[in-house]
């Protein structure tokens, strides 16, 4: 690992006119930025399909991207959409992403796009589509199925349909295909383009010498096209209910654990096939990212899991996973495969004997050294192969934390960080980070800009009210940009 600095920041919380980032020009802007303060890291979140919850660690597919993030400009560009059909709202300009609102008017934009783009099925535009869901097919079409069912039946959760459709009769796959060919072919021509835009700014990345790291959630939402396609590599009873779910014990985010409900993993079913499944969604997110962040790594070598009818995750047990064979298999499989550990938990001496093995960098939470006591998560104590934040997208802003921790906790800061007032910690935690030994330094965009708890992304056990945060258009700060450049240089991140 170079040493690096960069910025946390999902595509959801870019500016825009539709309400929610997006992969057009503002995309670009802040690829911009980052370069131009001498950062060579932009880390993300999860980039699939959300449901229920809006949340990007439980989307509709593994595969797939989040149409959300389609930038319809694009499509006027192209002749499908005409100027004043691509609406900028004074709702969608600014504040929170409405989810609600977002859906309805980018679904809206995109239907009547692909209506008219079925139209031109001589252009070079309609052969590219055609080779990409030729050439994606053996993920695509199950997830374009998925979709589409899940449309006739008002969007209920896969185990809810009727029981031709749940299983997968044959007679019913053949109905499905033929009388919903139309529906199809829209979500197929959705993933086309979040595929088309993602590349570009891919490519936009490489060029500005930044490095995207991505985000690979451990497990899937039980209500994906994943789970339904491929049931027998979960743990499932016959009618498609959960046997046990995942979740966490008790910890300082819930007193009584947390409860994420995802299906656990058939282990001995995924090894019989050389984990093929796991090689083709790593394989798949290595071709969209530089580096990928693997989401609660000691679940690979043991993961909690409650019953199925189990209402709080506190009665479980840690379960054996065969981390190390699906690692080796993984490297083996995927030449350059370039992977950083979440370790972050309960981390037994086992876990952190896997990561060695493999020599994957850790993270250390800056925000843990006042939250825990834990001296470890202090810059001084840093390793250098790890990655430094303040916070990731499960804790409050530094600044949310500080007005909401007890008066030691800041008191202790103060004194580790040789400042004398409170309004003084942020500057000097960033600065901190930057000088010390970890390889990279990841802040989130919410910290580099100063913002309270207003701006949180995620609080770990709620379902509502997260994932909203989105940046104002006048985030660039010159004298901020300065310092930062200064920082890199100093401490040779640049």
């Amino acid at each position: 690992m170079d040493r690096k600095s960069g910025i946390l920041l999902h595509p959801t919380s870019l500016p825009s006119t539709q309400g929610i980032g997006d992969l057009g020009p503002d995309c670009i802007a802040f690829l911009d930025y980052l370069k131009d303060c001498g950062c060579g890291i932009w880390q993300i979140l999860p980039l699939g399909p959300t449901g229920y919850g809006d949340s990007p660690y439980q989307a509709f597919s593994a595969f797939a991207g989040n149409p959300l993030l389609i930038h319809t400009g694009e499509l006027v560009e192209w002749g499908l959409l005409e100027k004043k059909e691509n609406p900028s709202p004074t709702w969608a300009r600014r504040g929170p992403v409405q989810y609600g609102r977002v859906i309805e008017l980018k679904e809206r934009l995109l239907r009547l796009a692909f209506e008219r783009f079925c139209q031109q099925k001589d252009s070079e535009l309609w052969e590219e589509f055609s080779g990409f869901f030729t050439m994606e097919g053996w993920w695509l079409h199950d997830y374009a199925l998925f979709m589409s069912i899940k449309q006739d039946q008002q969007q209920r959760p896969w185990w809810e349909w009727p029981e031709q459709l749940r299983k997968r009769r044959p007679e019913a796959m053949q109905e499905i295909n033929e009388g919903h060919q139309p529906e199809i072919l829209y979500h197929k021509f959705c993933q086309w383009l979040f595929r088309r835009q993602w590349l570009a700014v891919r490519a936009a990345a490489e060029e500005r010498d930044i490095r995207i790291v991505g985000d690979l959630p451990i497990f899937v939402s039980w209500d994906s096209a994943d789970v339904w396609a491929w049931p027998h590599y979960f743990r499932l009873k016959e009618d498609g209910q959960l046997a046990v779910k995942t979740g966490v014990p008790p910890d300082y985010f819930s007193p009584t654990g947390q409860l994420w409900g995802n299906p656990h993993y058939d282990w001995n079913v995924m090894q019989q096939d050389g984990f093929w499944w796991w090689r083709s969604r790593v394989h798949a997110l290595q071709q969209l990212v530089h580096t990928i962040r693997i989401d609660h790594f000691r679940g690979f070598e043991a993961a909690w899991e409650v019953p199925g009818d189990a209402e709080t995750a506190e009665n479980g047990q840690w379960v054996k996973a065969p981390g190390e064979a699906l690692f080796r298999v993984l490297h083996n499989a995927l030449p350059g495969l370039d992977l950083v550990a979440e370790d972050l938990g309960v981390i037994t001496p086992e876990v952190t004997a896997l990561k060695e093995r493999f020599g994957y960098p850790g993270l250390k939470i800056f925000q843990f050294s006042a939250l825990e006591g834990n001296e470890s998560f202090l810059p001084h104590n840093y390793e250098k192969d790890c990655v430094a934040y303040t916070g990731s997208h499960d804790n409050d802003t530094l600044e949310g934390f500080l007005d909401e921790a007890p008066a030691e906790a800041a008191a202790a800061l103060e004194e580790w960080l040789g400042v004398q007032r409170r309004e003084e910690i942020l500057p000097a935690s960033l600065r901190a980070l930057w000088a010390s030994t970890a390889n990279w330094v990841v802040i989130p965009m919410q910290d580099l800009l100063g913002l309270g708890g207003e701006a949180r992304m995620n609080v770990p056990g709620t379902t509502q009210g997260n994932w909203r945060w989105r940046m104002n258009r006048r985030y660039r700060n010159k004298k901020q940009e300065e310092q930062l450049r200064a920082w890199n240089r100093i401490y040779e991140r640049s």
